[in-house]
């Protein structure tokens, strides 16, 4: 049986058999998610399923892909320590900016081992190359950025899962289109771990995967996205990952028009506003994963048309985003108004 083969079965029976441990010693590990004020549950959850899946992507890609885990070991090394600085906020809780430090930390040294921005893409046949001084920093946000936006997709059962497994098929597409083994190995792997993981994170969850998780989903998918620049358009990568920068952008800037810090904590995120509209957490997740797979499609599709073009149509996408889920708009109120219309 090829390695790929056995990679990928063991991936998802570990992640599985991770995931089941955690769930019975959530209580004796200090693993349990309590419920507060932005919560979408109402009883004490366990919490940290992201250990068992990244734990089983890694110890599958070292046992049985090891010359890949080798090539690439500052980038699994890198996994793993972000998977350890969200164990430890799932565990004792820490603040944003020492998260932010340790993630800038960590995206520096995998920055500084070879994957970094170092083109912006094509423009009116110029080609838009990023000196060093600017592309390490900018490839830092860029990590840190998009680690943090998948983060705070994590607040409904099933939906920073099934995002992130949207996103890296997408991935894998790319991978196999360009045949590139590293995308298609630690896309694959993460894909079979995914669905371990959801089996039991499916509403109504069994456990949440905590931050040693979504930080982790979000720091590989940053990877994936930058090491996929090799072959495809950045506007088309900025589709492939759609969903969670919008949100952000859109949260963020909104904050800002609010006199707020941006990294402020609310409940006006796309999926609370989908939540508040659906009343139901499976069709608001179904209808968000359409949404995601919609723009990583239009992403694959695009990945080698006109840069220009892709860029206004993400554009247009972003605007349409910012006043269609716009949690100001005070949408019961005409129907009361109704209401008390036909009583009188």
């Amino acid at each position: 049986m090829p390695s790929m083969e056995i990679t990928l079965i063991s991936t998802f029976i570990l992640s599985i058999l991770f995931i089941k441990i955690l769930i019975k010693k959530s209580e004796f590990l200090g693993l349990q998610d309590i419920p507060n004020a932005r919560s979408s549950h109402k009883k004490i959850m366990p919490r940290g399923a992201g250990v068992g899946f990244i734990s089983a992507v890694l110890i599958s890609q070292l046992v049985f892909n090891f010359s890949n885990f080798i090539e690439y070991y500052y980038i699994y090394l890198s996994t793993l320590a972000v998977m350890l600085t969200g164990l430890y906020d799932d565990r004792y809780t820490v603040s944003s900016r020492t998260k932010f430090l340790f993630l800038i930390i960590i995206a520096t040294y995998v920055t500084l081992n070879g994957v970094q921005i170092s083109s912006l893409g094509d423009y009116f046949g110029i080609n838009v190359a990023l000196p060093v001084w600017f592309a390490v920093p900018f490839t830092v946000f860029a990590i840190v950025g998009f680690t943090n936006a998948l983060n705070l997709t994590d607040g409904l059962d099933g939906l920073a899962g099934t995002l992130s497994l949207v996103m890296m098929v997408a991935f894998l597409m790319v991978g196999i289109n360009y045949n590139d083994m590293f995308l298609i190995s630690l896309s694959s792997s993460f894909i079979v771990a995914l669905i371990g993981f959801l089996y039991f994170n499916w509403y109504p969850a069994k456990i949440f995967m905590g931050d040693s998780g979504s930080l982790s989903l979000g720091f590989v998918i940053a990877v994936l996205s930058i090491k996929s620049l090799d072959y495809i358009a950045p506007s088309a990568v900025l589709f492939i990952i759609g969903l969670p920068l919008i949100d952000t952008f859109t949260v963020m800037y909104r904050r800002i028009q609010q006199g707020r810090s941006p990294f402020s904590a609310d409940k006006n995120h796309i999926h609370h506003f989908m939540y508040r509209v659906k009343l139901n957490v499976r069709i608001s997740v179904i209808l968000l994963f359409y949404i995601q797979l919609i723009f990583s499609l239009i992403g694959y599709q695009l990945r080698e048309e006109n840069q220009i073009i892709s860029l206004i149509l993400f554009g247009l996408l972003v605007f349409v985003f910012f006043n269609l889920f716009d949690q100001r708009l005070k949408y019961r109120e005409p129907c009361k108004k109704s209401k008390k219309d036909k009583k009188n």
